[in-house]
């Protein structure tokens, strides 16, 4: 992979952004269209200077499919709720894409006609090939994998050199650091540490896929201002998951 020296030129040609659904929500709505739109900039600015971006967009801000499965529900039929949840979200997040002049295309795991074009895999690299920005939705497709899951799965399918995990913290650490103020935050980890360590960042088969198919990850701080430019720039942003 590409060193994560300071550049003034992206290191990374193509890279796949793992939005989780709450980054999309406000206060008070359940997708907030500024939230929703300072993402859109943060992603048209590095698109600008010439990354190939993939999304990969969760539906927690609308439908968690795992919580509603641990009261009850049947668990496919939750996991196949949520995926309908991201679709909502890949929808809006290409409006506030669109409206800010970047061509994008949404494309979904499972069949949705009127709203979005079925995942090909050789349509999304030619999508990304003549500078659109694809958004994955409805996970893999199947019930039980999360988008964690999804974005290592697409990450490998596309050769993306990096998976960017965004969050509501600067890395990972070793205990929840809003729980916890003498938490330790980690500037490297190797997959096994993070599946051995049982670190709640990504699930066990994301961190699992991205060993297998050599795709590094960097888990940083999506709603400080800029973190997404300096991290496809190489910069030290958050923490860097390899081998």
């Amino acid at each position: 992979m590409p060193s994560r020296r300071t550049a003034k030129k992206p290191v990374y040609k193509r890279i796949i952004l793992k939005l989780s659904g709450e980054v999309l929500a406000g206060a008070e709505e359940v997708i907030d269209a500024l939230v929703t739109e300072k993402i859109a900039l943060e992603v048209k600015e590095i698109h600008a200077m010439g990354v190939q971006v993939a999304i990969v967009i969760g539906g927690g801000n609308i439908w968690r499919g795992i919580t509603s499965a641990n009261r009850g529900m049947d668990r496919s039929t939750a996991d196949y709720m949520g995926m309908l949840a991201t679709i909502i979200n890949g929808m809006a997040l290409q409006e506030a894409l669109e409206k800010v002049s970047v061509n994008t295309r949404v494309q979904t795991a499972i069949e949705v006609k009127n709203v979005a074009e079925p995942f090909i895999r050789r349509r999304a690299v030619r999508h990304l090939e003549k500078g659109r920005v694809v958004i994955f939705v409805a996970g893999t497709g199947n019930p039980f994998f999360s988008t964690d899951t999804a974005a290592a799965l697409r990450a490998s399918e596309l050769g993306a050199e990096i998976l960017l995990k965004a969050t509501k913290v600067d890395g990972i650490y070793d205990s929840d650091p809003r729980k916890n103020p003498k938490a330790k935050r980690f500037e490297n980890v190797t997959y096994a540490d993070a599946l051995v360590n049982r670190l709640k960042v990504m699930d066990s088969t994301a961190f699992s896929l991205c060993m297998d198919n050599q795709v590094p990850i960097v888990v940083f701080d999506m709603f400080k201002p800029g973190n997404l430019r300096r991290v496809v720039l190489g910069e030290k942003i958050g923490t860097l998951v390899t081998a």
